[in-house]
């Protein structure tokens, strides 16, 4: 078999290791399991996330050579296949999910055995179809088959929130559910009226909805029914309240939902519609794209605000992650090449510096317990390299230079320049002080602050504490050297940045076409 004919085989390959890995941990569970059963079954999903990571990176050269893969469609009826078609946004994204898959697959077992937690095959299982639907929505080749893998993602990750099963968990998990699957009906209503349009609906750079004849009130319609169909996974203001309750859920649930696959499956959809439904230039003809903005821009901000008054370690990250993430959708908006080009390089940036902090609150709280800003003073002496690497990513997150934060928000203050609206260069701005904010102080209570002494019996109990487990410290150490490296070699190992130049000049060539008649501004 040559290496293109293994290519057309790839991407089932992709989502079906992991969705193996979901049906052999459940096979194995046992209400009593041996410790090298339980070893076998950790061993498992991480198996399974490097066997995937090492599939899609197969595909990297093909595609940087200007390749798109396209699998043979699955008929389910006539006219509406399902297929993938890996294209450079959408390897992009895949390689992000899969290569934090290998870091959380080793996180995940240290904070689940540190503390002791119960349903752990089911929690395994979960993760592993998680990432499945992920990688599923980045290498679609049509509407149809994104909304499948859309809507699996939504089901997979439910029994991962509700895995605490008390009464906080079942409410979040409840909310969870209502927000996601009420906008699952509302995409699924965008995606039947568009096959409609345009039978097949498959992702083109540069949009195909502008040849379909349709009136503008129509594609001004469709358009508000997507970005409502998607823009809850991205937590757009004032569809954002799910997130911030699901952190109830484990940490590498947290991470999950933040850094790899739900968040960052709906930022991403929103860039697949702007750029491959409607495209740049549509896009500006409606009018959709300045309001957009505005919804982006009002995000970012009240997220930072809602962020500096929150106490909670992971909710303050939450929320940051709120604001983070509509600098993704901010960036589709505006639909300027080089927003376009901060916007998926901000995928990378944040999946990198969001897991990182994560991770960090995840490994404090597994050793001291703490979880709140208040009970930190301190803790860098105890847990030095866990709070390095926060501060890492903190100082990413700002956007400093040699970070990889750094390198996605310059390229969306340049698209919003070269939109016309500078307004944007000044949120961005705010958002950066913002950020130092919440963040900073956390940092400077860590290092700088005296450790209070314990005063109740829970604290008391883990005052002694030191750095996290090996399986916890080490892949936070792991992915805050990344958001450094990435800051200055960000085509290191897998391209991300040529991935992202190359799925940018493919898509904004309607708004160059724009630039040309002078229709801009």
């Amino acid at each position: 078999m040559s290496y293109q004919e293994f290519l057309n085989y790839v991407p089932w390959l992709v989502v079906s290791v992991s969705t193996l890995a979901a049906v052999l941990i459940l096979l194995i569970d046992r209400p009593v399991m041996s410790e090298w059963k339980r070893n076998f079954r950790d061993v498992i999903s991480f198996i399974a996330a490097v066997i995937k990571f090492t599939l899609v990176c197969s595909m990297l050269p093909a595609v940087l050579s200007g390749d798109v893969i396209e699998t043979a469609p699955i008929y389910i009826a006539q006219d509406i296949p399902l297929y993938f078609k890996v294209d450079a946004f959408g390897l992009l994204f895949a390689l992000l999910s899969s290569s934090l898959w290998i870091a959380t697959s080793v996180y995940a077992v240290g904070y689940m055995r540190a503390l002791k937690y119960g349903h752990e095959a089911g929690f395994y299982a979960s993760f592993a179809l998680s990432l499945a639907a992920a990688t599923g929505i980045a290498m679609s080749g049509n509407l149809l088959t994104f909304f499948i893998f859309f809507e699996i993602l939504t089901v997979a990750t439910y029994p991962l929130v509700v895995h605490n099963r008390d009464k906080d968990a079942i409410r979040s998990a409840r909310e969870y559910l209502i927000y996601l699957l009420i906008a699952g009906q509302v995409l699924l209503v965008a995606v039947v009226w568009t096959h409609l349009l345009a039978p097949g609906a498959s992702f083109t750079p540069g949009g195909f909805l502008a040849d379909t004849g349709a009136s503008k009130t129509v594609l001004t319609i469709l358009f508000v029914l997507f970005i409502l169909g998607v823009g809850v996974k991205a937590a757009i203001i004032p569809f954002h309240g799910w997130l911030p309750s699901a952190m109830v859920a484990p940490t590498p649930v947290s991470a999950l939902l933040h850094a790899v696959a739900v968040v960052k499956a709906g930022a991403f959809a929103v860039t697949r519609v702007t750029g491959y439904v409607f495209g740049p230039e549509l896009v500006w003809e409606l009018g959709v794209g300045a309001i957009l903005a505005v919804f982006a821009g009002v995000t970012i901000i009240f997220a930072s605000l809602k962020a500096l008054t929150e106490q909670h370690l992971k909710r303050r990250i939450a929320y940051s992650t709120v604001s983070q993430l509509s600098y993704i959708v901010l960036g589709a908006a505006l639909s300027t090449p080089a927003a376009i080009l901060g916007a998926m390089f901000h995928i990378v940036a944040h999946g990198f510096m969001k897991i990182t902090m994560f991770f960090c609150a995840g490994a404090i709280y597994a050793t001291s317990h703490k979880e709140y800003v208040y009970q930190i003073d301190g803790i860098a002496r105890k847990m030095p390299f866990t709070m390095g690497a926060f501060a890492l990513a903190a100082i990413a997150i700002t956007g400093m230079p040699f970070m990889v934060g750094f390198i996605s928000k310059w390229n969306l203050g340049i698209g919003a320049l070269e939109a016309g609206f500078p307004i944007y260069v000044a949120v961005l701005i705010v958002s950066a002080a913002l950020n130092v904010g919440y963040f900073f102080p956390i940092v400077y209570k860590a290092f700088f602050n005296k450790e209070k002494e314990p005063t109740s019996e829970k604290e008391k109990k883990y005052a002694n504490h030191g750095e996290a487990d090996w399986k916890m410290l080490y892949p936070l150490i792991a992915t805050a050297v990344f958001a450094f490296i990435f800051g200055i070699l960000p085509n290191l190992g897998v391209h991300f940045y040529d991935l992202a130049v190359m799925a940018a000049e493919e898509v904004s060539s309607g708004f160059n076409d724009l630039l040309t008649k002078g229709d801009v501004n």
